[in-house]
C-alpha cells in the first residue's frame, strides 16, 4: 500500500538548464522519483513592481515526509532569493504508479 504522504512539490526556476539541474540532483539524490519540466510564463509581484517572466516549472513527484530535505536542497541550488516551493498532496492514483513512486524516494 502506497504511503498517505506522497504527493507532489512545485518550483520554479528561470533557466531549463537550472530547472534540468535541481531535477537531476532531486532524483539523483532520491528525493524525487520524478521531476516533469514544462516553460511556463509567471505573471507575479516583486519588490513592489508587476513582473512578467518566461520560468520553468518543476512537478517534483516525491513523498513528502521528505519536505523539508527537499526545500534545503533547492533553496542551496537554486539561483532565486525567494524560491516557490510549494507542497500539494496526491489524494488519488494509479496503485501501481504509486508504489513506483514510494519505491523510487526510499
Amino acid at each position: 500500500m502506497p504511503s498517505p504522504s506522497l504527493g507532489v512539490v512545485l518550483v520554479t526556476a528561470g533557466s531549463e538548464a537550472e530547472a534540468e539541474s535541481l531535477a537531476r540532483h532531486l532524483v539523483d539524490h532520491r528525493l524525487a522519483a520524478c521531476v516533469s519540466i514544462t516553460p511556463i510564463r509567471s505573471v507575479y509581484r516583486w519588490q513592489g513592481e508587476v513582473q512578467a517572466e518566461a520560468e520553468w516549472q518543476l512537478v517534483i513527484k516525491t513523498d513528502l515526509s521528505q519536505f523539508d530535505a527537499i526545500a534545503l536542497a533547492i533553496a542551496q541550488h537554486h539561483s532565486y532569493e525567494v524560491p516557490e516551493i510549494i507542497a500539494l498532496p496526491i489524494v488519488a492514483g494509479l496503485p501501481d504508479y504509486l508504489t513506483w513512486l514510494q519505491a523510487q524516494v526510499q
